[in-house]
C-alpha cells in the first residue's frame, strides 16, 4: 500500500483541514490558500489579516485539541456543478466574508479539471454549548471519518511560501505541522528530530573541520578542510582497491566539454535546466560545464577499435560534475551543485551482460557492508509508457529493464519496481539506504544502457568477424562523495569508525618534556622512520617498541600547554577514537595511558599490548 492510500495520509490530510479551521477562529478574516499531506506531516497555506509568530502556535494547537475532543464526524459534501460549487465557497467556506476572502479558494476551483466532482471537507456538528461548529473547506480528499481520529499531532514551525510556488505572486505564511497514529509513533517522531538536530551534518563538519561553504565561492559549492579531505581519500582508496580487485581502469577527463557532446548524449534536450550556462570562446564555440561523466568516458571507449575480446571494459573515473540545482534545493552536502561522482562505465557484449550486473551490485553490497548501512531497500526505476521523456526503442528497454530484474532475481534480492524512475536513457537499480534515525536515502545506483552506445554508434568485433553494438553498465557505488560523506556524517553522529576516522589517535604528552617522545611514537605509528632523525629534549633517549605492524595511522600530537583535562575533553569532542597519554612513569615504563572514546579511560598498558589494540582496529 502506498503512503497516499494509507490511514496516515488520510489523517494527515484531515490535522491540515483541522489546523485551517482553528486558524479561522482565531485569526477571523484570515484567506485559507491550500494544505496537502506531506511525506512527515502536513502543512496549510493562509493569507492572515496580521503576521502568523512562533508563539501562535501553541493556540493553534490548543484549538486543534478542542475541536478533537468535539468529535465532529467529517463527511464529503459534492457540489452538483461549478456554480453551486462557487457558492459554497463564498457561502460557507469563507463564513459569507466575501470573495476577497475566497480569492485563492475560487483559484483552485478554476483548476478543477472539467467533468471532475468539486468536493468539500465538510464537518457538521454543534459544540456542548449548542454552537454551531460547522467547518467547510475545499478538498477532494481522502480524509478520517471524525475529528476524533486526530489525537496525536504537533505544529512544527512557520515558513513563507509564494502562491502557487510563483515568486510574482503573494509570500503566504506556511504552518507546518506533523501528525501520527499513535502517541508513540508521534514521540519517536520527535525524539529523532531533536537527534537529527545533534547528528546535522552541517553542524558536525563545521565542528570537526571536514568542510565549509563560502559566500564569497557561491551556494552549493563546498570547500573541502584537511580533515575533510582525508575522508574523501579513504573512501576513494578503499574503492579504488575494490575496482582493481575486480578489473576496472582509471581514467581522468576534464570539466567542461563542448556542447556538441552533450548534444549527441541527448543530455542537451533532456537535462538543459539542470546545466548551468552556456559559455562561448572567441571563436564560437559553446563549451558547457560537464553534468555527467559518461561521454567522456564513451569518447574514451570510441576513441579505438575493440576485439569482442577486449569486453568487458571497465572505465572508473572519480569525476567532478556541475548541476544547477535551485538555491532552495540545495541542502548541505546532501544537496550541491558541484560534486564529485564514484562513476564507472563498463562495455559489455550481450552475453556478459547479466553476469557484469550482478558483479555490480555485488561490489555495491560489499561498499554498504564496509560503510555499516545494513538496512536497505531495492528499487528498480522502469521507464512510464505515458512519458515522452525517454529516448531509444521499445525492444532495448524491454531487454535491459528484463536483465535488471533477471539480476535481482538470481541474486536474491527483494525488490519493488517503480515506474518512472528509469533515467532518460535507460532503467535503473537504486538502493534506498535507511539511517540510524530511519531516514531513507538514494544512493547508490547502477543503469543498464543501450541507448547511448547506439547514438554514438560504438562498436566492436564480434567472433564472426563483424561489427556488433555493446551495451553499456552506468554506476555509482556512493552516488557522490559528498551525499556519501554527509550521510555517513549523520550516520555516526560524526564518530566515524577506526578505519575511516580522519585522525585515529591523538597523543596527549602530560607537560612539554614528554613532547619529544610523543613525536618519535606518532612517526612510529604513522609508519614512518627518518633515518638520523634524533627527537630533542628531555625523553630523546627513550625509545618505543618496534611495531608489529605497518603503521600508517593517522595520528596527531596534542602538544597544546593546557592541561590534561582539557585536552582530554576537547578530543573527545572531536571524537577522537583513540587517545594515549604519556607521562614520567610511561616513557620510563614503556607504557601508555589509554582512553577509548566509547569506553572511556582504560588505564596504563604496556605499549606491546597498545600496539597490538591498534593492529586490530585498523584491520576491522
Amino acid at each position: 500500500m502506498s503512503y497516499e492510500q494509507s490511514h496516515l495520509y488520510r489523517l494527515r490530510h484531515s490535522a491540515a483541514h483541522l489546523m485551517a479551521q482553528a486558524i479561522t477562529e482565531l485569526f477571523p478574516g484570515v484567506k485559507l490558500a491550500i494544505g496537502p499531506p506531506i511525506e512527515n506531516g502536513f502543512y496549510y497555506d493562509v493569507d492572515p489579516p496580521k503576521p502568523i509568530k512562533e508563539e501562535d502556535l501553541e493556540k493553534i494547537e490548543k484549538r486543534m485539541r478542542e475541536l478533537s475532543n468535539l468529535k465532529q464526524p467529517i463527511v464529503r459534501l459534492e457540489a452538483k456543478d461549478r456554480d453551486e460549487a462557487k457558492e459554497i465557497i463564498l457561502s460557507e467556506c469563507t463564513l459569507g466574508q466575501g470573495e476577497d476572502t475566497a480569492l485563492y479558494k475560487l483559484q483552485l476551483l478554476e483548476a478543477v479539471p472539467a467533468g471532475e466532482a468539486v468536493s468539500f471537507y465538510d464537518q457538521k456538528a454543534t459544540d456542548k454549548q449548542g454552537q454551531e461548529r460547522r467547518f467547510i473547506d475545499l478538498c477532494r480528499g481522502p480524509h478520517v471519518e471524525n475529528t476524533s481520529e486526530i489525537k496525536h499531532f504537533k505544529l512544527m514551525s512557520l515558513a513563507g511560501a509564494y502562491w502557487r510556488g510563483d515568486v510574482k505572486n503573494k509570500q503566504l505564511t506556511r504552518i507546518y505541522g506533523t501528525a501520527f497514529e499513535t502517541k508513540e509513533d508521534l514521540e519517536l517522531y520527535l525524539h529523532n528530530l531533536e537527534e537529527a538536530k545533534k547528528r546535522d551534518h552541517r553542524l558536525l563538519g563545521r565542528e570537526l573541520g571536514l568542510f565549509m561553504f563560502s559566500a564569497k565561492v557561491g551556494p552549493g559549492l563546498p570547500l573541502w578542510l584537511p580533515k575533510g579531505t582525508v575522508l574523501r581519500e579513504v573512501l576513494s582508496d578503499f574503492l579504488k582497491q575494490q575496482q582493481l580487485e575486480r578489473g576496472y581502469d582509471g581514467v581522468v577527463t576534464p570539466n567542461i566539454a563542448s556542447i556538441r557532446l552533450y548534444e549527441k548524449s541527448g543530455h542537451v534536450q533532456t537535462y538543459r535546466d539542470k546545466m548551468f550556462p552556456f559559455m562561448e570562446d572567441e571563436e564560437k564555440e559553446t563549451f558547457i560545464l560537464k553534468p555527467m561523466n559518461c561521454p567522456f568516458h564513451i569518447e574514451i571507449y570510441a576513441s579505438q577499435m575493440h576485439s569482442y575480446r577486449d569486453l568487458p571494459i571497465r572505465l572508473a573515473e572519480f569525476g567532478t560534475v556541475y548541476r544547477y540545482e535551485q538555491s532552495g534545493e540545495l541542502a548541505g552536502m546532501l544537496r550541491v551543485r558541484g560534486f564529485t561522482q564514484d562513476d564507472a562505465h563498463l562495455f559489455v557484449r550481450p552475453d556478459q551482460l547479466l553476469e557484469e550486473f550482478k558483479g555490480v551490485v555485488d561490489l555495491m553490497m560489499v561498499v554498504l557492508k564496509k560503510l555499516g548501512l545494513t538496512e536497505y531497500r531495492v528499487r528498480v526505476g522502469t521507464r512510464d509508457p505515458s512519458s515522452d521523456k525517454y529516448v531509444g526503442h521499445d525492444e532495448n528497454w524491454q531487454l535491459s529493464e528484463a536483465a535488471i530484474i533477471q539480476a535481482c532475481q538470481e541474486l536474491g534480492l527483494e525488490f519493488e519496481v517503480s515506474p518512472g524512475d528509469a533515467a532518460f536513457y535507460g532503467p535503473k537499480l537504486d538502493l534506498i539506504i535507511k539511517d540510524a534515525l530511519g531516514r531513507e536515502w538514494q544512493m547508490g545506483t547502477v543503469q543498464v544502457d543501450y541507448n547511448l552506445p547506439e547514438r554514438f554508434e560504438l562498436e566492436y568485433i564480434g567472433e564472426d568477424s563483424k561489427p556488433h553494438r555493446p551495451i553499456m553498465i552506468h554506476r555509482a557505488p556512493f552516488g557522490s562523495l559528498e551525499r556519501m560523506i554527509g550521510l555517513l556524517t549523520e550516520q555516526y553522529a560524526g564518530a566515524f569508525p577506526f578505519w575511516l576516522s580522519p585522525v585515529q589517535v591523538a597523543i596527549l604528552p602530560i607537560a612539554d618534556r614528554h613532547v619529544a617522545y610523543a613525536e618519535r611514537l606518532a612517526t612510529m605509528l604513522r609508519g614512518y622512520s627518518k633515518p638520523g632523525w634524533q627527537p630533542e629534549g628531555e625523553g630523546a633517549d627513550a625509545t618505543p617498541p618496534s611495531l608489529p605492524f605497518d603503521g600508517a595511522l593517522r595520528v596527531h600530537v596534542d602538544d597544546r600547554r593546557e592541561t590534561l583535562g582539557k585536552k582530554i575533553r576537547e578530543n573527545q569532542r572531536m571524537k577522537i577514537p583513540i587517545m594515549l597519554i604519556l607521562g614520567d612513569n610511561d616513557i620510563e615504563n614503556g607504557t601508555v595511558g589509554i582512553r577509548s572514546r566509547e569506553t572511556g579511560d582504560l588505564g596504563a598498558k604496556p605499549l606491546a599490548e597498545v600496539f597490538k589494540m591498534l593492529e586490530d582496529l585498523q584491520g576491522e
